[in-house]
């Protein structure tokens, strides 16, 4: 009953989180459908140019976690005027952070040919990697506020919103890519336009909103633009930062092994960047299960309520292993019928195919590990899941990846295997750690 009770709580909180992280993958996945259709050069772009974007964009959705936990306490307190500063200092970190990946970026563009691509595969890039960069401003600027309104427990606003954004998006791509209703047809580059609109119009909605909502004036800044209070600031940093290097650790490992594709070909780039949205899309329900179990163990940990650590954990558990087996049989039993979806060359259907045979393998795994190291953060334990992540992605799984693809010749498939692994050792030490401290919590009087 304890079980039951806990992964209902969870499911509750979970449910919102979940479409909404869902949501936003499939900004990703109607680019990659919709650019899958023009070619296997420019799906070979979109690849490289992802590999490069979700290193800065991981890094700041982790950054920027640091809002929702300030708002909440905030909330909590009833105290207005920090939940305000919250909000606005969350606003200049995304803001700041999105100005200097772009201007990195512009340099970075200059020399794509030095990333070890194929030469069609860099210069078909560059214009594509400028646009889809300046759009990380105000994709990051949108999740700040969306974290704030989530921490006012408003989150299903802001999910219409970004899924509203999610459809505009598929219809400019097919406004502008194809030259359709009187747009000159702009091609692979007319993605990348569609994507900052779209970014840019969800994050205008988002304002309206927070400015007309009922009951929410006294929560949100009453000036948004003041000199930022550089404690303010650090407090954000302080509980964001972590997050940010783990998840950005993980995200890291699957973009260089996007890049090593490059050495394998047009044809292994584009079957790895179809593989990688249908993982990341999949992944985006046990990432929102565990912000949500974040929340719950942290609860429960600062009420000092020691006997419902290990339900929570259990529970969480449970669920997450469920979903991964759903998702399992799909990838196992459809993987040739999803990758007809984004593409009609044999070739890389054949290949996606086996890379998803992978997929459905390790979603156990990763569906364990991204619960317990969410699970961890809730008890205050930051520091050993980042190095535990950079031993299982950085020490094991790339270099497995690469001795399987290169040295041993077993190609793309060989740096997925790779992959799998760094996630398998990641579950088997972060559970029993996770296990270790919520025991040692139950003894404590």
């Amino acid at each position: 009953m304890h079980l039951f009770h806990e992964s209902r709580l969870t499911l509750r909180l979970a449910l919102p989180l979940m479409i909404g992280q869902l949501s936003q993958m499939l900004l990703g996945v109607a680019d990659t459908v919709m650019v899958g259709h023009l070619g296997v050069t420019e799906l070979a772009a979109l690849t490289f140019i992802n590999s490069l974007f979700h290193i800065p964009l991981v890094f700041g959705i982790g950054l920027l976690t640091g809002i929702s936990v300030m708002t909440s306490n905030s909330r909590g307190a009833d105290d207005t005027q920090a939940a305000r500063g919250s909000c606005r200092h969350g606003l200049y970190l995304s803001a700041a952070l999105g100005l200097l990946v772009f201007g990195i970026s512009w340099i970075v563009s200059l020399n794509l040919d030095r990333f070890g691509q194929p030469p069609e595969v860099a210069a078909r890039a560059t214009v594509f990697f400028r646009i889809v960069m300046l759009s990380l401003i105000p994709a990051l600027a949108a999740m700040a506020l969306k974290n704030h309104a989530d921490a006012l427990n408003r989150p299903w606003p802001p999910f219409w919103i970004f899924l509203g954004g999610v459809a505009l998006n598929v219809l400019l791509n097919w406004v502008m890519i194809h030259g359709k209703l009187g747009c000159p047809a702009l091609g692979f580059e007319g993605a990348a336009w569609a994507t900052l609109i779209s970014r840019c119009i969800i994050l205008v909605a988002m304002f309206v909103w927070l400015l007309r909502a009922k009951g929410l004036r006294e929560w949100i800044p009453y000036r948004w633009f003041r000199k930022p209070d550089f404690g303010d600031i650090k407090r954000l940093l302080a509980v964001g930062f972590p997050a940010s290097i783990q998840m950005a650790l993980e995200v890291m490992a699957f973009s260089l092994a996007g890049l090593m594709m490059g050495r394998f070909g047009p044809n292994a780039m584009a079957a790895h960047q179809i593989a990688i949205t249908l993982a990341g899309t999949a992944f985006m329900i046990p990432l929102g299960l565990s912000m949500a179990l974040t929340v719950r163990i942290g609860e429960a940990h600062g009420a000092g309520e020691s006997t419902r650590l290990r339900p929570i954990v259990i529970s969480g558990w449970i669920l997450a292993a469920f979903y991964s087996m759903l998702a399992a049989g799909v990838f196992l039993v459809f993987g040739r019928i999803l990758a007809s979806w984004f593409i009609q060359a044999p070739e890389v259907i054949t290949l996606t195919a086996s890379m998803l045979v992978i997929v459905g393998i390790f979603q156990l795994f990763d569906s364990l590990q991204v619960a317990s190291s969410s699970l961890l953060r809730g008890l205050q334990d930051a520091r050993v899941p980042a190095l535990i992540g950079f031993l299982a992605y950085w020490i094991i799984g790339l270099p497995v990846g690469a001795g399987l693809g290169l040295r041993l010749e077993m190609g793309a498939v060989g740096v997925w295997w790779g992959l799998a692994a760094g996630l398998f050792i990641a579950a088997i030490t972060l559970g029993p750690r996770l296990w270790k401290l919520t025991g040692r919590a139950r003894l404590l009087p």
